[in-house]
């Protein structure tokens, strides 16, 4: 037999974008576009032709990083882990930057937090393209298998003079108070969604060879070493499906054989 290895390629990323509407990201990512290099290019003002491999690697960490609301301080810090140190106001301009070039994102981080308003209101609402998310009061964000997305006693906290929405976690026997915000809800529901989507893609693996393993947003099968190939290619098909309730999100994957 063969181990087939087969990684969704970058598909939190793609998700996002789908699900903010936020078409230009979509449509290059439906075109193959390095948008590595599209997001470099918007950061250091300059086309994409001419962007450098530093500078392709700073758009990545962007593109990566900041699609969850985060902030310069800790996008500077993730930066020094992989030793590439820039200034403070530098780290401000380039997460000013993705915002300011990607405004529907921003927009599902506020619709994420009146979310939460909704939840603690038990109101009705939707959340985020084609209404895929239903809010369902203090039942939670209802996702498309069915499943929901729940806070435990969420409610309203004072921190440092600043309101903000906390719920119980667990570790161990006792529960702890976990801050959530809209940027955190966004990163909730899209590793939901991806997890929808790759287990749906298991399934259809599974019909045709063994699976074997799954880390996050890789599927690992078996197959016979003779038709290693044509598994790999099977395994391709699977994993580009989309999915009914998401039919303009496009998927990709990278696969390997050994």
């Amino acid at each position: 037999f063969m181990f087939v290895d087969s990684d969704s390629s970058q598909i939190e990323a793609r998700t996002l974008a789908w699900l903010a509407g936020q078409d230009d990201l979509v449509k290059a990512f439906e075109n193959g576009e390095d948008v590595y290099k599209i997001m470099a290019s918007a950061i250091y003002n300059k086309p994409v032709a001419e962007i450098t491999k530093d500078e392709r690697f700073m758009g990545k960490t962007t593109i990566l990083g900041s699609g969850y609301g985060m902030g310069a301080k800790k996008f500077r810090a993730q930066l020094k882990n992989s030793k590439v140190d820039i200034g403070e106001d530098e780290a401000e301009r380039i997460v000013t930057t993705y915002r300011q070039t990607y405004p529907n994102i921003v927009q599902l981080w506020k619709d994420s937090h009146k979310a939460l308003d909704a939840i603690l209101n038990n109101q009705y609402t939707t959340l985020g393209r084609d209404r895929v998310l239903k809010v369902y009061g203090s039942n939670g964000i209802r996702l498309p298998n069915g499943l929901y997305l729940k806070y435990p006693n969420l409610r309203k906290v004072q921190n440092e003079g600043k309101e903000e929405y906390v719920y119980d976690t667990k570790r161990g026997k006792q529960p702890v108070e976990t801050r959530i915000y809209g940027g955190k809800v966004v990163e909730n529901v899209c590793q939901a969604l991806a997890r929808i989507i790759i287990g749906e893609q298991m399934l259809m693996v599974a019909k045709k060879y063994k699976v074997v393993m799954t880390v996050h947003d890789a599927i690992g099968c078996i197959a016979p070493k003779a038709e290693a190939n044509l598994a790999k290619e099977y395994v391709e098909l699977c994993m580009r499906l989309r999915p009914a309730w998401a039919p303009e999100l496009p998927l990709n994957c990278e696969a390997g054989y050994g």
